[in-house]
């Protein structure tokens, strides 16, 4: 009997016991590869002997210092280098344990500057359907995870919710990727003119869709669009890139591809690969001005933000993919990956899609091609994958809800960065033995 609250109450899950480059193994001997970096955390593998060096260099020194006394030097070190290689105007980093923790600290962080330059009246947030932020409150109500945020439905406070930018279902045959982004786009105008443009704090986007409708890259100019709206109505444009930054899509920030610099970013996942819990907003220079130049306080902090152990693994995480240009890498196994993709799946009959970004990938499965029709949710089979891929030892990222928040299913993969040739080769032979275990039992 265990007395861990586990995730899944009615399931016994294996115990790891160890990892290796891009594989965990149990307690029984098995090992799996993992595909998506448990939900695309863990960008340079396992058991890194240079990060593990460096947190325990750390422990040596200074295990832990609070933030409400002191600085420290990893963590100092930390935010140079996010600041220097950050999209431009970018100007400090707010350190935290995870990705809510940072989008929550965004939320409220830019509320907050609305009242230190005199616009108090501003209190609402638009966001995205079909959208993942976190699971905290805040987080959870600007997110538009529909089975996620149901329980929580009379907790969460009020915020507009637009489509999101998904032209695998919503693109019409006659647009061209640029119309269908300006229209969509163009929906958050459209809201902000309905709620009043004087009562909008920001806008809340995933750079690179994740984990909900499984990795929905935006066309070309969507974000450029965006942001004039923000900038024609004074609102803040915060990009949520938790499980899409820090190189999983090719480059550092997903932003970069899109030729725009948001207002704040929040961070985590690969920031620190698993080896620490840390998250992080970056915040540009016009806002942390305002709060100097103002109260001089941010009403807002955690226990373990700035954590020195937390600041120096992810130093050290950065560090290795910046010297050992693994971005590169990214973006040549990323094609690789979706070249193979293509090959095993490309002609199923069960596949609708396979899009995204360097090493974040999504598989859309559908009941039929031509009409694009899911699955029937009842069927579970994002959770059949899931399953069936443990047997045959592969770990990747399935989840439900994919097409409109109840029906619809996807498979996420985020293999670490440092993937070799074969192991790409591998990962998609196991995968295909899953899906057609897992289709074996569900299509008649």
């Amino acid at each position: 009997m265990t007395h861990v609250f586990h995730r899944q109450l009615k399931k016994k899950m294996p115990t790891a016991v160890r990892g290796d480059g891009i594989f965990i193994t149990d307690a029984d001997g098995k090992r799996y590869l993992d595909a998506s970096g448990g939900a695309a955390v863990s960008c340079l593998g396992h058991s890194d002997p240079d990060v593990i060096k460096a947190i325990t260099q750390q422990l040596d020194r200074l295990p832990f210092a609070h933030t409400g006394f002191f600085t420290t030097e990893p963590t100092e070190k930390l935010a140079d280098l996010l600041i220097d290689a950050a999209p431009d105007g970018m100007g400090a980093v707010y350190f935290l344990s995870g990705g809510s923790e940072a989008i929550e600290t965004a939320l409220k962080m830019a509320r907050q500057y609305f009242i230190e330059i005199d616009e108090p009246k501003r209190t609402r947030f638009i966001a995205r359907r079909q959208s993942y932020h976190g699971n905290s409150l805040g987080a959870l109500a600007v997110g538009g995870n529909v089975w996620r945020r149901e329980p929580y439905q009379d907790l969460l406070m009020d915020v507009g919710h637009i489509a999101p930018c998904y032209p695998y279902r919503d693109r019409g045959d006659d647009e061209t990727e640029e119309g269908y982004g300006r229209r969509v786009a163009d929906q958050l105008e459209t809201e902000i003119l309905a709620t009043g443009p004087e009562t909008v704090i920001a806008f809340v986007a995933e750079t690179v869709g994740g984990a909900t409708a499984g990795v929905i890259p935006p066309v070309p100019g969507y974000f450029k669009r965006i942001r004039q709206i923000c900038d024609k109505y004074g609102i803040l444009l915060i990009l949520d890139e938790v499980m899409c930054g820090m190189g999983r899509t090719g480059t550092l920030f997903a932003c970069e591809q899109d030729g725009i610099s948001p207002d704040m970013i929040t961070i985590a996942k690969g920031l620190g690969a698993g080896y620490q819990p840390i998250g992080a907003t970056l915040v540009a220079s016009k806002i942390y001005d305002a709060f100097v130049q103002g109260s001089g306080a941010f009403q807002h902090g955690h226990t373990y933000m700035g954590h020195p152990v937390a600041s120096a693994a992810a130093l050290a995480v950065q560090k290795k993919i910046k010297d050992q240009d693994l971005l590169e890498n990214v973006r040549r196994q990323g094609q690789r990956l979706v070249e193979l993709l293509h090959e095993r799946f490309g002609n199923h009959a069960n596949v609708g899609d396979i899009r995204g970004r360097g090493l974040f990938i999504g598989i859309e499965l559908v009941a039929d091609r031509v009409t694009k029709t899911p699955f029937d949710p009842t069927l579970s089979l994002h959770a059949r994958i899931k399953s069936k891929a443990m047997d045959e030892g592969l770990i990747c990222y399935p989840s439900g809800g994919t097409a409109d928040g109840l029906s619809g299913d996807h498979i996420l993969l985020a293999p670490p960065y440092i993937i070799s040739d074969d192991e790409i080769v591998d990962l998609v032979e196991r995968l295909g033995k899953a899906v057609d275990a897992a289709l074996g039992e569900v299509v008649l």
